[in-house]
């Protein structure tokens, strides 16, 4: 059974990127966030088994989302994207459990080990 992926960025080109590189290696994209709100409803609607979750969101920063949706108590992987690959957002989101942290820009082969943690 393949594993379902929220795809959480509010870059489209970032989005369709990743589902791209998920979709050809047999992942089920089940829907696409634009900022942390949306990420939060989603993740509760769709119960994904991954979320690939961008830092930078307008209102709502990643690891907030990570830490609601870690006091949710889902049994959800999360891997953080950013473009901000700075040790103090990098330790938080382990202490948050996050699984991996990916730094923009990345190629399909990094995202893909990334998923395999998971």
């Amino acid at each position: 059974m393949s594993k379902k992926v929220l795809i959480a960025d509010d870059s489209l080109y970032m989005r369709t990127m990743i589902r791209n590189t998920l979709e050809a290696n047999g992942y089920t994209v089940v829907g696409e966030a634009v900022n942390g709100d949306e990420t939060i409803e989603m993740a509760l609607d769709l119960e994904p088994d991954i979320i690939t979750l961008d830092n930078i969101f307008p209102g709502m920063m990643g690891i907030e989302v990570a830490k609601i949706l870690k006091e949710e108590e889902l049994d959800i992987k999360i891997i953080m994207i950013s473009a901000v690959g700075q040790e103090d957002m990098i330790n938080k989101g382990k202490e948050l459990g996050v699984v991996d942290y990916i730094v923009k820009p990345f190629s399909d082969d990094v995202l893909l080990a990334s998923l395999k943690k998971c």
